[in-house]
């Protein structure tokens, strides 16, 4: 099951266990089951901490296997074979059972440790989901901190009729004792935040404890991490509020033009991002979502106000929100979010295996992921609202050389059928003789471009038409002290390295304003009289 390398990294993973692992591996006579069974008793080879007991007829899930360890109570499971992204998330489990301790905040795993109540979690992932591990990882952990949680992380792809009976469309989805309780990314700092009904207002009460910066970086994608470290490099008090650190980065699958770095992925990227500014002296506040800016009064000083209620104040702010997926604005895109409509496709591919889906968007996103659904789904039918595609040539070609695609260009859609509990298809008007026409499908995946994250500064800053935050050459924005870098931003080319190099340049011009406006007031010589 695993290779020469992949074993060799393994056993170098597993010398840091501190206690003995058990497996306890549920299987039945299928062909799954067979490659369960390989690969565990791949791991129990590279350490004598690891032992591997094979049940049957256990009423347990299979294939799947639970993790633990002798004398402590880790109620831990994985149903399927976590391969591909989830490879990790089950080395990681491995080491935390193991004893292993965790690199999070000792604040948030005391956090975990304080839950009262049960918890039963479930995680419907895929394995070629770049969103799932960060779950995945987070309730495993929380599974071996708390004895009161219990996490079983479950392909979907494998459990195709769980899948179907709980209406599962997108991954990650999290079920909390029986029900959902959310879908998409999520942290262990925002699963906490979710069941400790109190730590919002602690955290607010201390946010507004804290004296102002000198520099306030909104936003945690690349150009606010840029900006962070070089406001920081400065020794200037800084800080960075943000929503979701990562910002876009972390729905990114594969990257390979980010100079000096031939591949890496969207997840890792943002976790080393992330680090990087926590290896200087910066205030990171993480999951605090930005609701208004105050321009500096008499006290010199600009104000951000967060939606938990508390403000932070600073000599100068960089803002760095990004962007979000665009959506259509039709009826029923909202109603079957989640539910048939998709803006992953590495993400909710695997969920419509053998289905009938639609993309929407012509473009390089829009191709792309018309021909990795090519490969997974019955039948994709891409949909462009301009006469032509705009993708790159070599796109273009592999896309028409699929036997399973339909191209439809002058094409706008005006609706998302539903049956009131999934997709069952679509509407679109021909631009050209104007007819209505409808699809028959499953889901439809969303891929027409981005949206700036500026809605909370209408009115304050400069915006264009497009809603991008107008910025000089040095980045700043129409209010003194305040400056933008980022997709949020009129600059062009919306690219993670040019987003740093922005953020560079934010944090610098913020620098530049400080040491202007607080230099002291020249002499005025004295006249002869």
């Amino acid at each position: 099951m695993l290779d020469h390398d992949l074993k060799a990294q393994l056993k170098g993973y597993l010398e840091r266990l501190q206690r003995p692992v058990a497996i306890i591996a549920s299987v039945d006579d299928g062909a799954k089951s067979r490659e369960l069974l390989e690969l565990l008793e791949d791991i129990r080879a590279q350490s004598d901490k690891v032992t591997v007991e094979v049940r049957r007829d256990d009423g347990e899930r299979t294939p799947s296997f639970a993790l633990t360890s002798p004398g402590h109570d880790v109620r831990l499971r994985f149903a399927g074979l976590p391969m591909g992204h989830e490879f990790t998330s089950l080395v990681l489990a491995l080491l935390q059972v193991g004893g292993h301790p965790s690199k999070a905040a000792p604040a948030l795993l005391d956090q975990v440790r304080a839950l009262e109540g049960e918890y039963r979690f479930e995680t419907y992932y895929s394995l070629s989901c770049q969103n799932c591990p960060d779950v995945v990882q987070a309730l495993n952990l929380a599974a071996v901190l708390n004895p009161n949680i219990s996490h079983v992380a479950i392909d979907g792809a494998l459990f195709q009729d769980e899948v179907s009976a709980r209406a599962v469309m997108s991954v990650p989805s999290i079920f909390l004792n029986g029900e959902l309780f959310d879908q998409g990314r999520m942290s262990l700092e925002q699963i906490v935040a979710r069941l400790d009904t109190g730590a919002a207002k602690r955290e607010a009460d201390a946010i507004a404890r804290k004296d102002p910066f000198d520099v306030l970086v909104v936003g945690g994608g690349p150009a606010g991490t840029a900006a962070a470290i070089y406001a920081a490099r400065k020794g200037i008090r800084t800080g960075v509020a943000a929503e979701r650190f990562g910002g876009q980065v972390l729905d990114t699958m594969a990257i390979e033009n980010f100079i000096s770095v031939a591949h890496t992925e969207g997840p890792k990227l943002a976790a080393q991002l992330e680090q990087h500014v926590r290896d200087y002296d910066v205030d990171v506040m993480n999951l605090q979502r930005a609701t208004a800016l105050v321009p500096a009064g008499a006290d010199g000083l600009v104000e951000v106000k967060l939606e938990n209620g508390a403000s932070l104040k600073s000599k100068t702010v960089v803002l760095s929100t990004g962007a979000r997926w665009r959506q259509m604005g039709v009826p029923g895109e909202d109603q079957y979010r989640n539910r048939g409509v998709a803006y992953c496709p590495h993400c909710d591919g695997p969920l419509f295996k053998g289905k009938r889906v639609a993309v929407i968007g012509g473009g390089n996103s829009g191709v792309e992921a018309a021909i990795d659904l090519a490969g997974i789904v019955a039948h994709v039918t891409l949909i462009e609202f301009d006469a032509r595609l705009r993708a790159d040539e070599v796109l273009q070609r592999k896309l028409r050389s699929l036997e399973n695609v339909r191209i439809i260009t002058s094409a706008q859609t005006t609706e998302v059928l539903g049956d009131g509990g999934k997709v069952t298809g679509l509407v679109y008007r021909d631009r050209v003789g104007g007819d209505a026409h409808r699809l028959a499908l499953e889901g439809v995946f969303v891929q027409i471009g981005l949206l700036p994250n500026t809605e909370w500064l209408e009115g304050t800053v400069a915006l264009s038409p497009r809603a991008e935050i107008v910025v000089d050459d040095r980045g700043q924005t129409s209010v003194a002290g305040v400056f933008a870098a980022g997709d949020c931003t009129t600059v062009p080319y919306k690219q993670i390295v040019i987003a740093m190099g922005e953020g560079s340049k934010a944090a610098l011009a913020a620098f530049d304003h400080l040491i202007r406006s607080t230099a002291p007031a020249p002499v005025a010589e004295a006249h002869a009289a």
